[in-house]
């Protein structure tokens, strides 16, 4: 009988250890991955932002950016349209950057961060794991309050 009990106990104890194991990390087909950002976003954002040498946002900020995310980390600005202080710039090609995607998914919503060429603008990076057609975006660089949201309008 005691043999019998502890093969119960060991079958259940087996049985739950698939429970503790954190959401998100139990099968590697739930990760949030680099791959599922992949296609033509376009950005649009406003905020403010410093200019030098202020020491407070300032001054009023927008863009609107054309994004090709590539599925592997690296992602290309082709066109912008930035308006600082009511300044247009105009910048085609845009520049290059990079993204990071953390593989645990929170509640369903993806976390991550991208970094354009020469260590700026910096931003962190949201998106609904289930579908990636939208990412909302923060810049995270000192001096900024600039925040938007990628749509996606084509695969590659």
């Amino acid at each position: 009988m005691t043999r019998r009990w502890v093969l119960l106990v060991g079958a259940a104890l087996l049985a739950t250890i698939p429970l503790m194991v954190p959401e998100g990390a139990r099968a590697g087909h739930d990760d949030c991955t680099v791959a599922e950002l992949d296609g033509v976003y376009v950005f649009t954002a406003n905020g403010f932002t410093t200019i030098s040498p202020a020491t407070t946002p300032t001054s009023p900020k927008a863009i609107v950016e054309v994004i090709h995310f590539n599925g592997d980390g690296t992602a290309e600005a082709s066109r912008a349209t930035r308006s600082i202080n009511g300044n247009p710039i105009e910048e085609n090609p845009g520049s290059n950057g990079t993204y990071t995607v953390n593989p645990v998914p929170f509640d369903g919503v993806c976390q991550g961060s991208l970094t354009f060429a020469g260590g700026a603008p910096n931003f962190d990076l949201y998106f609904v794991q289930a579908n990636p057609d939208v990412i909302w975006e923060i810049q995270t660089d000192k001096g900024n309050v600039f925040q938007g949201a990628a749509t996606k309008v084509s695969h590659h």
